[in-house]
């Protein structure tokens, strides 16, 4: 330990000491390390009882130094440049409110969206867009990120992403991922991370990254709360409530929270689909579908969330947490109706119907967490730690639903009828080892070994006349079960200006899939690779290079592999696909960053059998919407973001991503080998207006782009907010408006061979929402920033 202490030092450690102007030091004071030319801030600590404070493994560049404290004013130090400087003068804070609270309000602010080196951060806590919205709002207006006409998640044009909720995977895809982000309110997020170059101590999951979001944690001393209440109004309603509860004292940390939401919202689907056959070699019109349809819904249900933190010794620390989705009565359900008009060749009406079908939805869920975290005595090359996480997840579903069509006179009612109940499961064990081999290098090693087994029983029945029959060809059943066994192992080494980091992940997947025709059944039994190698060079304050390059792999979720069928109307539904292959991608990127501040990023990527969602013509009638593979895809991308301060109360993040996909295949008779540049940009205002007032203003647009075999139109949003803090800084009263010009809706067009389809999608994306935030309690924060067992480890989870 002796010799560690020199070397740590040289590494460009900064220490310094926080007092009042009357001598005595101040504990829990906020130090706050920025970048000199802008004042970003890089890292932020506090000061311990003495009034001390330290930072770390810090690179090269000028830098400043503030504190602050309630009562006291802010204090900046000189600018200093590293490596080379290590003892700071003491910070002397004045005794003045009213100068501390100005300057937190001008400086102080955290920047809605961080650049770093292989991740965006929104940092969702505290903003005003966020007010009253849900998880899936946020996502679909950060940057790079989009999200299509079956909720599909793309981030900077890509499909095939993990989401971690705390570094828990969630085991949905599609519209099921859709409706569990619309349950989580962005109130109780903290942050998003758009990690776009994973390294190996992640799951290899997810061939385009990942996308971590992060709850709030509330790290104050003492007891205390805080709530939210709002009301949205788009076409319809949306209300939701929030309680947390936390007590930290000691080696003890208990918390607990709970939201109540209830929404309406609407959705409109209208598809204009047009069926030909081929005559000398020509496309010759049969037949047009004139499809409209109109969704209504209801979201109720209540989230909660219990655990707790201690300290076993000064080095070890164990943790649990159990989170929960209820459903009350009346459970979440919806209406539906459907026009439908068919013509021949020459425009004349040869049939038409109306459907009308109601839905009903239960499904509860509960995920708990167990973990350890221990710190072993540091050696003289520095610190180990062992970290242990054990998860559990059980959800459940329960879908009714009804679909009545009434056709011309003299055709018979029918009523089609649905249940669908599942089952799913997940269990996972991991563990995550970290030893310093010298003061320069970094040795990280893991295991971990998941789980996960699904029931999924579907039953349809038609009834004519007073006749109920098993509709067979719809109803099903299928069981999944999974098993990946995964270890890793990651060198970390630093030199100055040099940051090198090289990983291999290898991952066994074991998965059965047993429909109820077993001679569907199917296995897939594998083992890979995915090594993982980045390299940062600092050349100077002005610039920093890097470059990394990865291997990924995209599961198909059960979802996407059950093969029963969802009835979208009489004539569209959805099914699963039980051949689908899994899809591997080679990724390399390579970035820049100027003044640390602006950057460029080039990517490519090479993907064999891509996955992607398809409308294909099922019969000269209907059309089933279904998730195929592909031969290959060919990405690139160029990546801008450059983020602005025009004046000390104005910050400006904007960026922008032009991209190119080359799709090769063939489905339904057709050969696909085409690709298409596009672009979308995004830019977000947050302004500081002093008296407790703030606003926010963000736009974004998305040009034309092809995904396989759909082409979409451009579409974009815009949004604003506007903030008020009351009662010291301890309440705040938002006004927010989403979609302001409703430009968000999407048109899609599909062509195969033989048939075209037109398709257009609106949602209930104009809202108006009012909300009021509070906290109550002790505002010292813990001075050991101390952080739960698990909380970095977390994220490295499924």
């Amino acid at each position: 330990m002796l010799l560690a202490a020199p070397a740590a030092q040289a590494q460009s450690t900064v220490t310094g000491a926080v007092r009042s102007a009357a001598g005595p030091a101040i504990d829990f004071a906020t130090v706050t390390l920025h970048r000199a030319q802008d004042s970003v801030v890089v890292k932020s600590e506090f000061s311990d009882a003495t009034g001390a404070y330290r930072f770390e493994q810090l690179a090269a560049g000028r830098y400043r130094v503030s504190a602050s404290q309630v009562g006291f004013g802010r204090q900046w130090s000189a600018v200093f440049e590293l490596p080379g400087a290590a003892a700071l003068s003491a910070l002397v804070l004045p005794v003045s409110q009213a100068t501390q609270l100005k300057e937190v309000q001008v400086v102080g602010q955290k920047p809605l969206y961080e650049r770093l080196s292989d991740r965006t951060v929104v940092n969702v806590e505290g903003s005003t867009l966020a007010t009253g919205n849900t998880t899936l709002d946020v996502l679909s207006r950060a940057p790079g990120v989009s999200v299509d006409g079956n909720y599909n998640l793309a981030l900077r044009g890509r499909t095939g992403l993990l989401v971690l909720i705390d570094g828990k995977r969630q085991p949905m895809t599609g519209s099921e991922l859709a409706d569990y982000l619309r349950a989580l309110p962005a109130d109780q997020l903290k942050s998003i991370e758009l990690i776009t170059n994973p390294p190996a101590k992640y799951d290899a999951q997810g061939s385009a990254g990942i996308i971590d979001i992060k709850l709030k944690k509330d790290q104050r001393q003492g007891a205390n709360g805080s709530g939210s209440l709002s009301y949205g109004r788009g076409h319809y309603g949306r209300f939701t409530g929030n309680l947390s509860g936390n007590y930290r004292q000691g080696g003890l940390n208990l918390f607990a929270s709970t939201t109540y939401a209830r929404r309406e919202y609407f959705n409109v689907r209208n598809t204009l689909r047009s069926y030909y056959e081929t005559r000398d070699g020509q496309p010759v019109l049969l037949s047009r579908a004139d499809q409209r349809n109109d969704n209504t819904g209801q979201d109720h249900f209540v989230v909660y969330r219990l655990g707790a933190d201690y300290e076993l010794s000064k080095n070890t620390t164990v943790g649990g947490v159990v989170t929960g989705f209820a459903v009350p009565k009346p459970h979440p359900g919806g209406t539906s109706s459907n026009v439908s008009t068919f013509y021949d060749s020459l425009g004349r009406v040869t049939d038409y119907y109306t459907a009308r079908g109601t839905g009903l939805g239960y499904n509860p869920n509960i995920t708990a967490n167990f973990n350890l975290r221990h710190a072993f005595a540091n050696t003289a090359a520095g610190k180990r730690e062992l970290t242990t996480d054990a998860d559990y997840a059980y959800y459940y579903t329960n879908r009714l639903q009804t679909l009545t069509t009434f056709g011309r006179p003299g055709r018979p009612e029918t009523l089609l009828s649905g249940d669908q109940t599942g089952t799913l499961s997940i269990q996972a064990i991991k563990a995550d080892y970290l030893q310093a081999l010298s003061a320069k290098t970094t040795l990280e090693a893991g295991a971990k070994t998941s789980r996960v087994y699904s029931d999924n029983d579907l039953q349809f029945t038609n009834t004519v006349e007073g006749i109920t029959t098993v509709d067979a060809g719809r109803s099903n059943r299928f069981r999944y079960d999974e098993v990946i066994s995964a270890g890793y192992l990651t060198l970390s080494h630093n030199r100055e200006k040099l940051n090198l980091q090289l990983g291999l992940r290898g991952e066994q997947t074991h998965a059965k899939g047993v429909p109820l025709d077993e001679t569907q059944t199917f296995r897939r039994d594998y083992f890979q690779l995915f090594p993982n190698a980045s390299v940062k060079y600092t050349a100077s304050p002005q610039h920093e290079w890097t470059a990394a390059l990865s291997r990924r792999i995209n599961r198909p979720s059960y979802r996407q592999l059950n093969p029963f069928r969802f009835v979208i109307d009489p004539t569209t539904s959805f099914s699963g696909t039980p051949e689908l292959l899994p899809e591997t991608s080679y990724n390399l990127e390579l970035g820049h960053t100027f003044k640390q501040k602006f950057t460029a990023a080039f990517s490519y990527s090479l993907t064999d059998n891509p996955i992607t969602d398809v409308a294909a013509p099922e019969s000269t009638t209907s059309t089933v919407s279904r998730y195929v593979n592909l031969d290959r895809q060919h990405y690139a991308a160029l990546t801008l973001t450059a983020p602005l301060n025009p004046t000390k109360w104005w910050q400006v993040y904007n960026n922008a991503v032009f991209f190119y996909i080359h799709y090769q295949g063939e489905l339904s008779g057709t050969s696909l080998s085409r690709g298409q540049g596009a672009f979308n940009v995004s830019s977000n205002s947050t302004f500081v207006l002093g008296q407790g007032w703030g606003a926010e203003l963000n736009a974004n647009y998305y040009s034309p782009q092809r995904v396989g075999f759909f082409v979409f139109r451009d579409f974009g949003q815009l949004g604003l907010g506007v903030k008020k803090d009351l009662w010291d800084k301890k309440a705040t009263l938002k006004l927010a408006a989403t979609d302001v010009l409703m430009t968000s809706p999407l048109h899609a067009l599909s062509r195969y061979a033989n048939y075209e389809e037109r398709l257009y999608l609106r949602r209930d994306s104009r809202v108006l929402t009012l909300s009021l935030n509070w906290r109550l309690g002790n505002d010292k924060i813990n001075g050991t920033n101390r952080r739960r067992g698990a909380e970095d480890e977390m994220r490295r989870a499924q």
